[in-house]
C-alpha cells in the first residue's frame, strides 16, 4: 500500500532509519521501480531531486516533480484531456479571488440586503486553504485528518479550544459524516473567497446581532454567499473583466503549448472539458496559448484549436462523468458562437432540409469544439474503447478526480499549486521535523514507563519499600511527560505553522495525513503543484508509488 507523500516527509513518522536501513529498503524494492516520493530521505541525510528509472539519470527540480499514488502506464494511454480553469489556466489569487470576493459582497449588500458596512471589508487571499470544512448550521470553519477527526477548529476568526471540539464533534456515539447538506466542502481554490466572506459574517453576526435580521441563522449566511456568487457568475462580471485584461487574472505559461504538442507528437490524442462557455473559453486559451507575451497585443483568433483533437465547453461536471446523463451536445461554430444540434456529434439535417447548413469538420481536418453532452460522446468522437485508455487531468478533487476515477475508472492526475511551496519547506524544515520526531520518541517512552508502572502497581505483589519507590518513580515520570507534552505540542505548532499561521501544513493534522491529502491518494493517479511538470518526463513513462510494502511490512524491514 502506498504511503503518501507528505506522510513519508513528515517528522512525525514514528520510524526513525538509519542508513544502513535506506539502502536495505531500496535493495528489497524491484530494480525498475521508479522512486516517486523520495523527496528527502526518513533521516534527511540525503539530497532531494534523486530519480531513477531503467535507462535514465536525471533530475528534477523539487518543486516540479510528479508523485505517484498507483501503478500508471502511460503506453496504455492514447487520449490525455484537460480542464482549463485552474489546470491549464492558474489564475493569480490576489486579484482574481479579490475580484470575486468584491463582487459577491456587492450581490449582498444591493441584492440580497445586507448592511451597507460589508462594503467597506476587505479580503485577505493568504488565509483560507483547501480542504476545509464549513459546518453551516454552528458558523465553524474546520480542518481535520483523514478519520474525520477535528483537529482545527474556527468560529467565524475565533479559535475553539479543545474542550469545546470535543464538545460539539466528539461527543456523539455515531460518527458525522461531515458532508452535504449541513457541511460545504472547501475542495477547489475558488472557494476561498466564499469561505472567508462566511467567517466574516458569522463574526459581524456575532458581533452585531441587532444589525443582522434574527431569522437569519449561519446557514442562511452561506446560502446567501453562494446566491451570491452565483449571481456573479451569470451576470458574467467576473469573466468580462478576466477577458479585459487576462494579464492581470492569469498567470502566462509559455509551457502549455510545448507540454500538449510533446504529447500529440506521441501519438496521442489531447482533448480539453470545461464548464466555462466557448466564449470565455476562446479568450482564455487564446492567452494561454496565443504565442504572445503578457505586454503584447491582445487578439483572439482560433489558432489555439490546433493542440486539441476534441474542445467540449459547458460540460457541466461532474454530471459530464455519468453516461446515462441525457445531456444534449451542441456544435459550436467558432466564429459565431452558433450551436449546431447534433447526433452524438453528428450533424442533424433541418427540418424540411436533407443536409445541415453548416458542414461540421471531420477530426483529421481539426478540433471540432461542442457544448453539453456527456462521456459517452467523448469516448466516440475519440474512438476511446477503455476508459483506461484516458487520462484527464484537473484541480478539483470532486467535479474533475474523483468523479473521473470512481465512475469511468479514467486515470487522473491532479494539479495541486500549493504543494509546490509544501514539498520546499519540507526540506528546509527537515531538522526542525528530526527534532520532533525524537521528541515524540521521548515522549512515547516515558508514557510507556508510566504504563507499565500502573501495571506492576496494579496487578503485582509489591512489599511496601519497593511499592514507594515506585510511586515516586512514578510521580516523576507523570511530571516528566507533562513537561514533554507541553514542550512537544508547542513545537509542533511552531512547525505547522511554517506552512501557514492559521491552518498549518495542507497535508497534514498533527501526525495523520489531512482528509485533503486521504482525497488525493485515493483518487488520483498521479499529482503535482503544474500540469506543465509533464513535460518533464517521457511521454511514455511508467509511473510506479515508491512503496512497494504495506505499513506493517515497512516496520518489519530487517536492519
Amino acid at each position: 500500500m502506498m504511503i503518501l507523500l507528505l506522510d513519508q516527509l513528515s517528522g512525525t513518522s514514528q520510524l526513525c532509519f538509519k542508513s544502513s536501513m535506506e539502502e536495505q529498503r531500496a535493495s528489497a524494492l524491484s530494480e525498475n521501480v521508479v522512486q516517486f516520493h523520495n523527496v528527502g530521505s526518513r533521516d534527511g541525510c540525503e539530497a532531494p531531486n534523486k530519480w531513477s528509472s531503467p535507462g535514465e539519470e536525471k533530475k528534477i527540480d523539487i518543486s516540479k516533480q510528479i508523485f505517484c499514488n498507483r501503478s500508471l502506464n502511460m503506453k496504455n494511454i492514447i487520449a490525455v484531456g484537460f480542464d482549463m480553469d485552474y489546470t491549464l489556466a492558474q489564475y493569480k489569487s490576489e486579484t482574481f479571488e479579490s475580484l470575486a470576493y468584491d463582487g459577491t459582497v456587492r450581490k449582498l449588500v444591493y441584492d440580497l440586503g445586507y448592511p451597507t458596512e460589508l462594503l467597506e471589508w476587505k479580503f485577505d487571499w493568504n488565509y483560507m486553504v483547501r480542504g476545509l470544512v464549513l459546518d453551516k448550521k454552528r458558523g465553524n470553519i474546520l480542518k481535520m485528518d483523514r478519520h474525520k477527526y477535528v483537529k482545527v477548529a474556527y468560529h467565524g476568526f475565533r479559535e475553539l479550544s479543545k474542550e469545546d471540539k470535543v464538545d460539539i464533534y466528539g461527543s456523539s456515539l455515531i460518527q458525522d459524516s461531515f458532508d452535504e447538506p449541513d457541511y460545504a466542502l472547501i475542495d477547489t481554490l475558488f472557494s476561498l473567497a466564499e469561505a472567508y466572506l462566511f467567517a466574516q459574517l458569522v463574526d459581524f453576526k456575532d458581533n452585531n446581532p441587532e444589525k443582522i435580521p434574527k431569522d437569519v441563522d449561519y446557514a442562511r449566511m452561506y446560502k446567501d454567499v453562494r446566491a451570491a456568487v452565483d449571481l456573479c457568475h451569470r451576470d458574467g462580471t467576473l469573466k468580462q473583466m478576466v477577458a479585459k485584461e487576462p494579464n492581470r487574472y492569469i498567470n502566462e505559461d509559455t509551457t502549455i503549448v510545448p507540454l500538449i504538442k510533446m504529447i500529440r507528437d506521441s501519438g496521442r490524442s489531447t482533448f480539453l472539458v470545461t464548464n466555462s462557455l466557448w466564449d470565455y473559453t476562446n479568450i482564455v486559451m487564446n492567452f494561454l496559448c496565443g504565442g504572445r507575451t503578457v505586454h503584447g497585443p491582445h487578439t483572439c483568433n482560433f489558432d489555439w484549436l490546433q493542440y486539441f483533437d476534441v474542445v467540449i465547453t459547458g460540460s457541466a461536471k461532474p454530471g459530464f462523468f455519468h453516461e446515462e446523463s441525457r445531456a444534449n451536445l451542441f456544435e459550436v461554430e467558432p466564429q459565431s458562437g452558433m450551436l449546431i444540434n447534433t447526433d452524438n456529434g453528428t450533424p442533424m439535417p433541418q427540418v424540411g432540409d436533407p443536409s445541415p447548413k453548416i458542414l461540421l469538420k471531420s477530426k483529421d481536418k481539426g478540433c471540432r469544439v461542442f457544448q453539453g453532452g456527456n462521456v459517452g460522446h467523448l469516448h466516440s468522437l475519440l474512438s476511446i474503447e477503455s476508459s483506461s485508455q484516458v487520462l484527464y487531468v484537473g484541480d478539483h478533487i470532486y467535479g474533475d478526480i474523483l468523479r473521473s476515477k470512481k465512475v469511468l475508472g479514467w486515470r487522473t492526475m491532479l494539479v495541486v499549486p500549493e504543494l509546490e511551496k509544501e514539498v520546499e519547506l519540507l526540506w528546509e524544515l527537515r531538522d526542525m521535523r528530526k527534532q520532533l520526531l525524537l521528541m515524540r520518541n521521548e515522549r512515547d517512552s516515558v508514557e510507556d514507563k508510566i504504563h507499565h508502572l500502573n501495571w506492576s502497581l496494579k496487578y503485582e505483589e509489591i512489599n511496601e519499600n519497593d511499592k514507594q519507590e515506585m510511586l515516586s518513580a512514578l510521580k516523576d515520570l507523570e511530571c516528566k511527560r507533562d513537561q514533554a507534552r507541553l514542550s512537544h505540542q508547542q513545537a509542533q505548532r511552531e512547525c505547522h505553522q511554517k506552512f501557514h499561521k492559521v491552518w498549518g501544513q495542507l497535508m497534514k493534522t498533527g501526525y495523520q495525513s489531512s482528509r485533503f491529502a486521504h482525497q488525493v491518494e485515493r483518487f488520483a493517479c498521479l499529482y503535482t503543484s503544474q500540469v506543465s511538470n509533464l513535460r518533464l518526463y517521457s511521454p511514455d513513462k511508467y509511473y510506479r508509488p515508491s512503496e512497494d510494502f504495506m505499513s506493517h511490512e515497512f516496520h518489519l524491514l530487517p536492519l
